[in-house]
């Protein structure tokens, strides 16, 4: 039972009804959620707002209920560790403190404003959703795969945006200190600058300073084009895997491989499954520098190599030979 309730609340698999329901209800749960907290803030709605508290009590009930769910089921989402480390895993881990932070301003409404700014994590949960499917995991593993050059080229707008806003202030503070007392005052026109964004409330009207405003605006736009570019490339790299990946499940006539990409349908599966499903045959598992023997409870990893034969044609094959004969 445990391990059919993983697989309805936790695998977005699209051919299992009640799994795929699942994630339609609690994607409309949480819509219906977030559509009430928005709709508290409006004092013309006042007298809803009894009607809209029972709304979101329920929805809270239910995300409490999910929240449990994913605790006891944590084992088979972590099925190398122990129970205990299993559920101590996900309790940590993104979801988890998404799941938790949904709740817990329910429960502190009424206290500190740090509470109630945590609703917002309540849009994040969507997230957890729409990672299960194709159009979304894309996202989730370019970011993930390409956090180091993405995080490199943060650092450096950082530094230029740093180097700008103390060079604006050095310049512009004697002319107009009211605009710039501070170095922080630079800061935000360095960020409204880099960004393209130029909200035209602070602005430098010294010569020095105008010319450092088009230097470090010719060079916003050059250093906010590195992060996309590596996005971009990413997505390219991704599609590009993808593609790959499922013109090798069509090309197998007899014997062939398959590379388990970061969002291959087969990852996180056991051998037994896809060969239950499946005319095909696992011969072998390539894992870094280990040859795995395909037992049914091995469970397929990123970047694994499956070896597999296509027994639909051996059968046929066979066939043809005892015709033969």
């Amino acid at each position: 039972m445990r391990h059919r309730i993983f697989n309805i609340i936790q695998i977005g698999n699209k051919d299992d009804l009640p799994s795929r329901m699942f994630d339609i209800g609690i994607t409309a749960v949480i819509l219906l959620n977030i559509l009430v907290t928005f709709m508290e803030t409006f004092d013309e709605l006042s007298e809803f707002f009894e009607i809209f508290k029972v709304i979101e009590t329920v929805t809270v009930i239910i995300f409490c209920i999910e929240y449990i769910l994913r605790i006891i089921t944590a084992d088979y989402l972590y099925p190398g560790e122990s129970h205990g480390k299993a559920r101590l895993h996900f309790l940590i881990s993104f979801d988890g403190v998404v799941d938790l932070l949904t709740i817990l301003p329910f429960m502190f409404l009424s206290g500190f404003i740090a509470f109630r700014i945590l609703r917002i994590f309540r849009i994040f949960h969507l997230f957890r959703i729409n990672a299960k499917y194709d159009s979304f995991n894309v996202i989730t593993i370019v970011l993930r795969e390409r956090w180091k050059q993405i995080g490199s080229s943060l650092v450096i707008i950082c530094v230029i945006m740093l180097a700008a806003s103390l060079g604006m202030y050095s310049v512009e503070h004697n002319a107009q200190p009211e605009a710039f007392p501070n170095a922080f005052s630079g800061m935000w026109w360095s960020v409204s600058a880099l960004l393209t964004v130029g909200y035209g409330d602070i602005y430098p009207i010294t010569v020095i300073g105008k010319i450092m405003a088009i230097i470090i605006a010719f060079t916003g736009v050059g250093v906010v084009a590195i992060p996309t570019g590596i996005i971009s490339a990413g997505f390219v790299e991704q599609f590009s895997l993808k593609t790959n990946s499922q013109k090798k499940l069509t090309d197998i006539s007899e014997i062939g491989e398959i590379i388990i990409t970061g969002e291959h349908e087969y990852l996180g599966k056991r051998i037994g499954e896809l060969t239950a499903t499946n005319d095909l045959k696992a011969l072998l598992v390539l894992r870094g520098d280990l040859s795995l023997f395909p037992t049914d409870n091995l469970v397929l990893q990123k970047n694994d190599i499956l070896v597999l034969k296509s027994e639909r044609v051996e059968k046929k094959n066979n066939q043809k030979k005892r015709g033969i004969r």
